[in-house]
């Protein structure tokens, strides 16, 4: 007896999760319904304006991004004339190997970086030197956009004299 309630209810279990199977022809109508809406919908044209950019005239660039100010000196070996008022910092190290392997890959990238070192002995990565505040900032920008995710955390160092 029990064998046959068990065969039933296997044959109900088989007959229920079989009908929920979908169907070929059901999707196959779908498709050709959507592809026949497609070929019969109407394009509409849309015309674009043209506009022309306006250039200001030689109006002076201001930039209210926020710079840390630091009294910074080139670091030993370095060229102290590539450090102007507004740097790119991309690192800060107080380990010498990291803050020179920095440096070497970034000017393998094509940039003019250079160390610089602070009163507390920390070295910074300077990629980029400015004495206008806000080419500094497209600068940092541009290396933000260029090496994301890394260098995230770029910021502006203020030299202090």
């Amino acid at each position: 007896m029990n064998k046959i309630w068990l065969f039933g209810a296997s044959l109900c279990m088989v007959l229920a999760l079989g009908s929920c199977k979908p169907k070929q022809s059901a999707y196959k109508a779908a498709y050709e319904q959507a592809k026949e809406k497609e070929t019969t919908a109407p394009v509409e044209v849309v015309e674009e304006e043209v506009v022309e950019e306006v250039t200001p005239v030689s109006k002076p660039r201001t930039s209210n991004v926020s710079t840390r100010a630091e009294r910074i000196n080139a670091a030993q070996g370095e060229d102290a004339s590539r450090l102007k008022r507004f740097s790119v910092v991309i690192g800060s190290f107080k380990n010498k190997t990291n803050a020179y392997a920095l440096k070497e890959r970034m000017i393998n990238d094509g940039y003019n970086a250079v160390l610089g070192e602070n009163e507390q002995g920390m070295l910074r990565v300077i990629v980029a030197s400015f004495n206008d505040k806000a080419d500094a900032a497209d600068s940092r920008d541009a290396i933000k956009a260029k090496y994301a995710p890394n260098f995230q955390d770029a910021w502006i160092l203020e030299r202090q004299y």
